[in-house]
């Protein structure tokens, strides 16, 4: 058969196309302005995404409109969704207004972004509260959203497909949306005149008029076109030209290879939110650009210090990704698999001398000549210790052994001047095979043979292949690897005992005697108990209204166990319980109510019947779950996402290593060693370094990214010595820790690289102990003074819920407690795990606990915030006693001006304020601040201060000792006590004044504001001000030195401290 007599082949499938809608499905509005003049307000709403501007129906003369309907939205790219935005705003409709408005007016708007919109199956009901658009906007009410996208496949036209492909240059104006729930009337169609390739509409009508209402209208639009920025390379390669060669020389035992490099692939594109870097500067999504300056040194002990970089840069070319740290070569050896090899047992490739992989094996039904490792090495190179690329050594050997009978199965050699450089982006180098070769030896005819895929090339620590990569300096693989950790998603899970029915109380019970029924809750770890619950006589039933809180972490696969417990005994009788799954339980983004549920009980004395319980219950996204310290937290954003705002901007840490550590372990002879490691935490990212074992001064040069949400938030960063890797499976063995450091991201400037030196402190029963310098690059990626950034500082700093319906501080530390527990259980379950003292110690754990170093540290700082008032009144004292008389005589002129010009007090004062401001920008920090021993009392604490502080709750001291330590606390009480009593008395003296206790006293009081107020009236007030102030400035040889009859007279008024017992 010829091929002209071939028969055709069947017609290919037609091809699918994923299409994402996004639907805003508009609930109903609460409390909103009139605005109709009739008291009430007829309001539609207009929702605006990528360019689609939809609207729904108006609802007649009402403040709590009821819609109910949704609009849909086509979805342009899906991979950029994230950084579309969604506007949506509420207007009230002039057509139904009172009189002839000109407009219709505004309600209010919200404004949320892809990050916050969900699955369908994850979507729920959200009301959020209307924004103004202007600062002279008078909106109040919210919203109801449920707003989700779905995916959707549809076949496409091969005819549209040909004409779209023939077409290269579409005009905007032509995409048709076809799954709009409805088509705008025609006469809103207004006709665009043709244009030019590879232009688009300039811009949407500001406002258009609806003319039907019973249906939403749908004004389409051409989304704006996605703009990005491709990233060009930013390293040299320095690939050899001779590309071609592939020399064979026999050298020692086997042949020597030459590795050609690869072609650069496209590099990946960079979207909104990730810093493109140009001529050694730091530019925020094409709208600012910073220029990088280092900082002077500052030398000191306990304080950071600025270290200079160590790796050359040049303007003129572009930053590097990892452009904080310090860039480190390394050698890559990927090892995939083996074929035809010579009759052996688990064979394991040997690179030089030292470093060998695992053993191979092959894959299932495959013969035992063909193993498979799949093994990354990273050698490092160019170093001493490496023994690579030095005079002595420019080969690479790679060889395979029989792993039983420590046979040689052959070889392959590399020359180290041949092997390619890889850069990132560029994708990973293919592996290819080489023959294996026996060598000069005689001996080893016939025994080597096959083949072995590998790839060899130079990198640095940003390869990806680096971080799952068996390390030169971090032989411990399973221990030593740097990893990247998430935090489980935590919740809130509320319960309201409400009441509960029908329980079988027993009958026997003394006179005049109610019932002690309690509910006690128990999830997981966590157990609450309620109070006693009221009864009621006519109906048997027992109330108790009462909240109980608990953290919930995902996958919410715990259940909720409540047991109602009769308690007037001296042993608790079980009355009944219920177990609830924390899955079924419903989730509330908001303060809605939600629906009770009654529950049987099971298990109690009356058999399968005991008697019912209505519960009200929920899982809550609207709180922020702490599990840390207030003062020192990292994000505060709530559990649901669909409540997130966007990212104002980037935070970039580079670990560049740690200097002068001091030896924490033992090892054999007993010479000191330290296998260090880092842990950086920000949000819900955790990062942790690799270990450098055995090093006192490690390197890791590890760079790491964090999206910043709110810039008063404070990023942490702890150094620990690595004994897990030391330990067996049955033993635990904690890390130590060697310092912490806090830096708080408000306290950076935009686009500025940091580089310093922290001191790692450690604070022991034995007093402070430096272990060491910890080195550190810091950048904060944000584009400064922007509008949205500095509206964040005038936001609550917690989520909405935490003002709605606040918890208290007990509870909320209660809870923190079991976050933190449910946070290190997490983590230890990763590989290489996080232990329970790692994550307690970057968490503050302890900080809550008493401790008489943290009370003095807290006084001092009292005492610091009210120096301003002291240096004041001592500035005064100083002023009335003529210390500097020239000084004096113009504090008397400028009292003068402010007295007959007082419309200049408020302004004087400001512009005081911005003077010494701008006076004080001179004294600025000039590094980010690490930990503060002089605040922190630990120079100069006191040894017992420190054990009473590192002593466990309950104690375990001897008791003459805590009793000791009692009596001390006793003292320090009675003074509190007396500063106490002392403020309350000057106030029950002022009380005093009016109230008639001292009948003379009063009726001085009173007389003396009675010829006040007839003097003020007759008087000018200028003059008596002038009067007032130069007689409280008269020089001292006008003043007596015995105090005033002002303050005599009050310190003779009687107070309330002669009735205390």
């Amino acid at each position: 058969m010829t091929p002209d007599q071939q028969p055709p082949p069947p017609p290919p499938q037609p091809p699918s196309k994923p299409l994402r809608k996004l639907v805003v499905e508009v609930a109903d509005a609460r409390d909103l302005l009139p605005k109709d003049g009739l008291g009430s307000s007829s309001a539609y709403v207009v929702a605006d995404f990528d360019g689609q501007k939809k609207r729904t129906s108006t609802i007649s003369r009402t403040l709590n409109p009821v819609w109910n309907e949704s609009l849909e939205f086509v979805v342009a790219d899906p991979n950029t969704m994230e950084y579309e935005e969604l506007e949506i705003e509420v207007f009230n409709d002039k057509r139904m207004s009172n009189g002839s408005a000109r407009k219709n007016h505004f309600l209010g708007r919200v404004k949320l972004y892809g990050t916050q919109f969900a699955r369908k199956e994850d979507a729920g009901l959200i009301y959020f509260q209307l924004e103004k658009k202007s600062v002279f906007s008078w909106i109040r009410g919210e919203i109801g959203l449920r707003i989700y996208y779905s995916d959707e496949f549809l076949e496409i036209d091969q005819d549209q497909q040909q004409k779209n492909m023939a077409d290269n240059n579409p005009q905007p104006s032509e995409k048709v949306f076809s799954d709009a729930p409805s088509q705008p009337p025609p006469e809103l169609r207004k006709p665009e005149p043709p244009l030019p390739p590879q232009e688009a509409p300039v811009s949407a009508p500001a406002e258009v008029t609806m003319e039907k209402f019973h249906q939403p209208i749908t004004v389409e639009e051409a989304p704006p076109p996605v703009t990005t920025v491709q990233m060009e390379n930013h390293h040299h390669h320095h690939h050899h030209d001779d590309q071609n060669q592939n020399q064979y020389h026999q050298h020692q035992k086997f042949g020597i290879h030459s590795v050609n490099p690869e072609q650069h692939p496209p590099h990946p594109e960079m979207r909104r939110m990730q810093v493109g870097r140009d001529g050694g500067g730091v530019q925020i999504g094409g709208n600012e650009r910073v220029r990088v300056l280092k900082r002077p040194e500052n030398n000191g002990d306990y304080s950071p210090r600025v270290i200079p970089r160590r790796f050359p840069t040049n303007d003129s070319e572009r930053i590097p990704a990892y452009d904080l740290v310090e860039p480190m070569q390394y050698l890559f050896i990927r090892i995939v698999k083996a074929r035809g090899l010579s009759p052996n047992e688990s064979p394991y490739v040997r690179i030089g001398n030292s470093v060998r992989s695992k053993p191979g094996m092959p894959k299932p039904g495959e013969p035992s000549s063909n193993p498979e490792w799949h093994q990354v090495f990273a050698l490092a190179y160019n170093k001493p210790e490496s023994g690579l690329n030095s005079s002595n050594d420019t080969t690479l050997e790679i060889s395979v052994w029989d792993s039983q009978s420590e046979s040689f199965l052959g070889g392959v050699c590399f020359d180290l001047s041949d092997v390619p450089v890889r850069d990132p982006p560029d994708s990973p180098l293919a592996p290819q095979w080489y023959r294996l070769e026996g060598g000069d030896d005689p001996s080893l005819g016939g025994k080597v043979s096959g083949d072995i895929q590998l790839s060899v090339w130079i990198g640095t620590q940003a390869d990806d292949a680096f971080p799952e990569s068996w390390s030169s300096d971090a032989p411990y693989v399973s221990h030593t690897r740097s990893k990247v950790y998430q935090s489980p998603k935590l919740w809130y899970l509320r319960v309201t005992i409400m009441e509960a029915q029908d329980l079988e109380i027993a009958a026997n019970l003394p006179p005049l005697t109610a019932p002690d029924v309690r509910v006690k809750a128990q999830l997981g770890f966590q157990s609450v108990r309620t109070r006693r619950g009221v009864m009621n006589n006519r109906t048997a039933s027992f109330y108790w209204n009462e909240d109980l809180v608990f953290v919930a972490g995902e996958p919410l696969e715990d259940s909720l166990i409540l047991l109602l417990e009769d308690r007037t005994g001296p042993d608790p009788v079980l009355l009944g319980h219920v177990l609830i799954p924390v899955g079924a339980i419903e989730q509330r983004l908001d303060e809605r109510q939600v629906k009770p549920r009654w529950l049987p009980l099971e298990g109690g004395p009356g058999g399968a019947y005991c008697g019912r319980i209505n519960l009200r219950m929920c899982l809550e996204g609207g709180y922020h779950v702490l599990d840390e310290a207030a003062h020192v937290c990292s994000d505060f954003r709530p559990t649901a996402t669909q409540l997130w705002k966007p990212a104002v901007g980037i935070l970039e840490l580079g670990i560049l290593g740690a200097r002068g550590l001091l030896p924490m372990k033992s090892r054999g002879g007993g010479k000191g060693s330290t296998d260090p490691y880092c842990v950086a935490k920000y949000g819900k990212k955790w990062v942790r370094t690799r270990t450098i074992t055995d090093s006192f001064d490690p390197r890791w040069n590890e760079q790491y990214t964090w999206q910043v949400y709110d810039p008063c938030t404070v990023l942490t960063i702890g150094v620990f010595d690595n004994w897990r890797m030391f330990a067996d499976m049955a033993e635990e063995k904690p890390d130590f820790r060697i310092g912490k450091v806090r830096i708080r991201v408000s306290t950076l400037e935009s686009n500025k690289v940091y580089t310093n030196s922290y001191p790692l402190l450690v604070l022991q029963r034995t007093g402070l102990k430096k272990m060491g310098e910890i080195e550190l690059a810091v950048r904060f990626a944000c584009p400064s003074l922007l509008p949205d950034t500095c509206a964040i500082y005038g936001q609550p700093l917690l989520p909405r819920m935490h003002y709605l319906r606040p918890l208290g501080v007990a509870q909320q530390e209660a809870l923190r407690g079991a976050a933190t527990k449910m946070v290190a259980a997490w983590l230890a379950r990763s590989e290489p795990p996080l232990g329970a003292e790692v994550v307690r110690y970057m968490l503050d754990a302890d900080s809550h606990t008493w401790s008489m170093r943290k009370s003095k540290a807290n006084w001092f700082r009292i005492v610091g915030v009210l120096a301003w008032a002291v240096g004041l009144a001592k500035w005064l004292d100083n002023i009335r006693r003529w210390r500097n008389p020239v000084t004096t005589v113009l504090v008397h002129l400028l009292y003068l001006v402010l007295v007959w010009y007082p419309d200049l007090i408020v302004p004087t004062g400001f512009l005081y304020v911005c003077l010494i401001g701008t006076w004080y920008y001179r004294f600025r920090p000039k590094t980010p601040a690490g930990m503060d021993i002089r605040l922190s009392q630990a120079e100069t604490v006191d040894p017992e201060d420190l054990d009473e502080e590192f002593d466990t709750f309950p104690s375990s001291r001897p008791p003459d000792l805590i009793r000791a330590r009692y009596d001390r606390l006793r003292m320090l009480a009675a003074r509190v006590q007396t500063v106490l009593g002392d403020f309350a008395t000057q106030g029950e003296r002022v009380q005093a004044l009016v109230s008639w206790r001292d009948p003379r006293a009063t009726k001085l009081f009173i007389g003396v504001c009675l010829m006040i107020t007839v003097v003020l009236y007759v008087v000018p007030p200028k003059m008596a001000a002038v009067a007032l102030g130069f007689y409280f400035l008269r020089h001292p040889m006008f003043r007596e030195p015995m105090p005033p009859a002002s303050l005599n007279f009050f310190r003779r008024l009687p107070s309330l401290s002669d009735r205390l017992m």
